[in-house]
């Protein structure tokens, strides 16, 4: 069957007027509500900007999506990229400790998956003055970020967010680049993803930040600074135009910058989550959070006179940004990205895409398919697309389900699960039949406990039996 574009394979490529309007309400009630100067929106469906939109407190003059505003720790999102690369690179392993590659810093034993995660038990912020309202010129050297006695928690044990552990993990982008971390940001990940508005210090056109008098309609500028050496947790300026064209990178990736593999082991998570029932946790750089029944990753940022939010929901397929030039203010910016994803998945559900047959079919693998048994539990296998398999229990939903990708030996690697990560083989009889499925040590064979040699410890010799 020649593979032909099905219409509804394709998304829609402008949100219907309903979505459109309950979307731009959304805006202006968080910015009346919030009672900030601006704020921009914009959502992104399939990797496509599908819709933007601004109010603002002057009439006829709502900000483009082309004006710069700070986004404060979305910034993180961007470092954290710029370590994958030089993971993936084999210029570093994330079991690291940062003493390998900046020897010196008094957080030497922490590793770079600990700094990346938030779990290195360093510090939460800088010894003052606070970082984010006052010149980086303050704090020239790594040593002024970090100094003293910066552990508050042993490493690896809990969660516990670090600005001054990114400004370590800039330095160490800049120790293996040899050049400052802002020109690598914008040579290896902005140029080649064509976010060209994103950028270290503002660029006109750019908000003005303020704060908003607790108890009256009265603003007050705030200071723009330039932080130094904290630039890699919470520098960057950008816009709703360049967040949504980050926002479909962290969906899908990009060769050019990083790949769709290593962005989904950024969104897993890293740092143990807090409470049986969480609702945010972290991976590597990305923030997880769960809201109104769908997961969501992503980021949120604020710094003095400004907020951002970016949630990317898998799912659905729908990311969301919002931008306010206000130091706070509720609802917040995060909160209004993630009502922009909801309303867009409530209004306009993704559509399944059509089922199709296989396009290759191998009778090899096709007599692989259907029951298979581990001891006396029931097992199906059943073959996917690209020569992947897919096992799961027969019986009540729950238990080991595993996706497994096909390798170059003939084996199959664990996606996810229980067995996310072993290996799956064939294991022939002499004869060269089938005889089992070896994972990770556990037998599966087609038969409940059988042939006995198959079975580790052995089967009774008296086989099945009533009692």
């Amino acid at each position: 069957m020649p593979d032909q574009p099905d219409q509804l394979d394709q998304p829609d490529r402008e949100l219907l007027p309903g979505t459109r309007r309950a979307l731009l309400h959304r805006l202006a009630t968080a910015q009346a509500e919030g009672r900030t100067p601006s704020m921009l929106g914009a959502v992104v469906r399939d990797g496509r900007p599908v819709w933007a939109g601004a109010r603002s407190m002057l009439d006829g003059h709502a900000p483009t999506d082309d004006v710069q505003y700070r986004i404060g720790s979305l910034t993180k999102t961007f470092a954290a990229v710029l370590v994958l690369r030089l993971r993936d690179e084999g210029l570093l392993d994330l079991a690291d400790p940062i003493e390998r590659h900046l020897p010196g810093t008094v957080a030497g034993a922490a590793t770079v998956a600990q700094l990346l995660s938030h779990t290195s038990g360093l510090a939460a912020e800088t010894p003052g003055p606070w970082w984010e309202r006052t010149d980086g010129a303050l704090r020239p050297e790594l040593a002024d970020v970090l100094h003293g006695q910066p552990l508050r928690h042993p490493a690896g044990r809990r969660f516990h967010y670090s600005n001054p552990g990114y400004a370590l993990l800039g330095a160490l982008v800049e120790r293996l680049r040899g050049e400052e971390w802002g020109q690598v940001l914008r040579r290896e990940v902005l140029e080649p993803l064509g976010m060209t508005r994103t950028t270290l210090l503002p660029e006109a056109p750019h908000a003005g930040g303020f704060a908003v008098h607790p108890w009256a309609d009265a603003m007050l500028p705030e200071p723009l600074t330039d932080t130094g050496r904290m630039a890699a947790a919470g520098q960057l300026w950008s816009t709703a135009a360049d967040l949504a064209r980050w926002a479909a990178f962290l969906a899908a990736g990009d060769g050019k910058v990083l790949a769709p593999q290593t962005l989904a082991e950024m969104r897993r998570p890293a740092a143990v989550p807090e409470g049986e029932d969480w609702s945010a946790g972290y991976g590597l750089g990305l923030q997880l959070l769960r809201h109104d029944g769908r997961l969501l990753y992503g980021h949120t940022g604020s710094m003095p006179g400004f907020r951002a939010g970016l949630w990317v929901c898998e799912s659905e397929g729908v990311a969301g940004v919002a931008l306010a030039n206000s130091t706070s203010g509720t609802p917040s910016p995060a909160t209004v990205a993630a009502d922009l994803v909801r309303i867009v998945a409530e209004h306009e559900p993704r559509l399944p895409r059509p089922w199709r047959p296989l396009a290759d079919l191998d009778q090899a693998l096709l007599a692989l398919t259907g029951p298979w048994y581990w001891g006396a539990q029931a097992f199906a296998l059943r073959l996917r697309d690209g020569r992947a398999l897919e096992l799961a229990p027969l019986g009540p939903p729950g238990g080991r389900v595993s996706r497994f990708r096909a390798e170059a030996d003939g084996s199959w690697t664990g996606l996810d699960g229980y067995y996310a990560g072993e290996s799956l083989r064939v294991v022939r009889a002499p004869d060269g039949s089938v005889g089992h499925l070896d994972l990770g040590s556990f037998v599966l064979t087609r038969e409940p406990y059988g042939p006995a040699d198959a079975v580790p410890g052995g089967v009774d010799p008296k086989g099945w039996q009533a009692f």
